[in-house]
């Protein structure tokens, strides 16, 4: 088979399943779709040549037509009630109803078992393309044909490991910077960091925040560094408790999630030194609470957009290189992270 761009091997077409089983293309095309009669053992050459070859009756060719195949794609991602993942899923569903497709969605959390499974369970539905926020394990398997598997894939928020394939996500690195620049141009140096549990995401955050306070010739007290067990409000919530208890407690706060900047504000409610706070992710009514709570959003809406788009070029042109695009974050100035530092409890 030809090789194309990036490595990665086309997958068979009707024309290499009629060639193998000696036939014409029209003659695999009544085959596979029950179109008209085929003699027995005609029939019998072009399914043996189907299964050497791993051919798949829905190739993305047979969905683009309009009338035929399956007109839907997949979207494997994380906890849909985080609000992030739900409206990825929303801007996903709308670009790609745009163009006569529904998306299928697989809910997974970090498992790669899990995801493994969805995503085959989402090609034997015969979805034309996948949209994947990928787990920590390696994606070679996304290659192996035998198993399915060679389908046009995106990878949303976080790059796969072990293949190449397009990605879109957010500057990070960039983004946890920002934070912590924007908290030392307040004054604050001793700054707590929630860290939610992720292989990826967070910690380029982290990454951002050490690079600022470096660049700013500020130390880093480690035991500030709040590495969560996971990423639950509640896991947060106890967290930041333990951090504001402290007689030297932070003058503000960086939550790296908007499920953690949530447990965090839970436990400033039992503190008079409030601190400052500045989240990564909006979420619904932090500009309505009494100190509205500044944010750095990264807009998952336009990144399952983006990512729509990008994997009907795919699926339109399978020879593109993979792509590696950067979607900017901006920071939302509420009152929360531009509180200056206040006298540390006794």
């Amino acid at each position: 088979m030809a090789e194309a761009s990036g490595g990665l091997e086309k997958p068979p077409t009707m024309k290499d399943v009629a060639t193998r089983a000696g036939v014409g293309v029209g003659t695999v095309s009544r085959v596979v779709n029950s179109s008209a009669p085929v003699s027995p053992e005609t029939t019998k050459r072009v399914e043996r040549a189907i299964r050497e070859l791993s051919f798949h009756p829905n190739d993305i060719a047979r969905s683009l037509r309009p009338g035929q195949g399956p007109k839907t794609i997949g979207l494997v991602a994380g906890d849909l009630t985080n609000p992030f993942y739900a409206t990825l899923a929303k801007g996903a569903m709308v670009a790609a109803s745009r163009r006569g497709f529904a998306v299928l969605i697989a809910m997974v959390d970090e498992d790669p078992d899990a995801e493994r499974t969805a995503v085959r369970g989402l090609l034997s539905r015969g979805v034309a393309g996948l949209l994947l926020v990928p787990d920590k394990g390696d994606h070679g398997y996304l290659d192996e044909r035998g198993e399915g598997m060679g389908v046009p894939t995106v990878m949303l928020d976080r790059p796969a490991s072990g293949v190449q394939r397009d990605v879109v996500l957010f500057d990070n690195e960039a983004a946890g910077k920002m934070v912590t620049e924007h908290l030392l141009g307040h004054g604050h140096t001793r700054i707590g960091v929630l860290v939610a549990p992720s292989f990826y995401t967070t910690g380029r955050r982290l990454r951002g925040f050490r690079s600022a306070m470096r660049d700013a010739g500020v130390g880093v007290d480690e035991s500030l560094v709040l590495r969560l067990a996971n990423g639950s409000p509640a896991s947060a919530e106890e967290g930041s408790r333990r951090l504001l208890a402290r007689g030297d407690a932070p003058t503000a706060l960086f939550t790296t999630t908007s499920f953690v900047t949530l447990g965090a504000l839970r436990a400033m409610r039992s503190v008079s030194h409030r601190p400052a706070i500045v989240g990564f992710d909006d979420f619904p009514h932090a500009d309505l609470l009494p100190t509205p709570i500044s944010v750095v959003a990264a807009n998952p809406e336009e990144l399952g957009r983006v990512g729509v788009e990008r994997l009907f070029m795919r699926l339109e042109e399978r020879d593109l290189p993979p792509a590696h695009i950067v979607l900017e974050v901006s920071l939302h100035e509420r009152g929360s992270g531009e509180a200056a530092p206040t006298a540390e409890p006794a």
